[in-house]
């Protein structure tokens, strides 16, 4: 039997939520073929994220990564904060 590679998965995406506890809602944006007119279209997927320390804030680019369950809706957590937003 071959060995699978567990890589862990990071994908970038912007906040688009921080109401909750130490928990931010990620928008991640990706380009998907159509299978008959063969544009691209843009889907996004919104992603619950652990955020330890409360540092992200909405608008705000960061990366997270796939990790343990930490709820029934939570299996990611924040890597790094990419970009911030500006403050208004």
């Amino acid at each position: 039997m071959s060995e699978k590679d567990n890589k862990v998965r990071t994908v970038a995406g912007r906040v688009i939520s921080n109401k909750m506890d130490q928990t931010i809602s990620v928008s991640v944006e990706r380009l998907v073929k159509h299978p008959v007119y063969g544009k691209y279209i843009r889907r996004t997927t919104k992603y619950l994220a652990h955020d330890e320390d409360n540092t992200c804030n909405e608008g705000d680019v960061v990366s997270i990564s796939e990790c343990r369950p930490f709820s029934k809706r939570k299996s990611w957590q924040v890597v790094e904060v990419l970009e911030r937003a500006e403050a208004q």
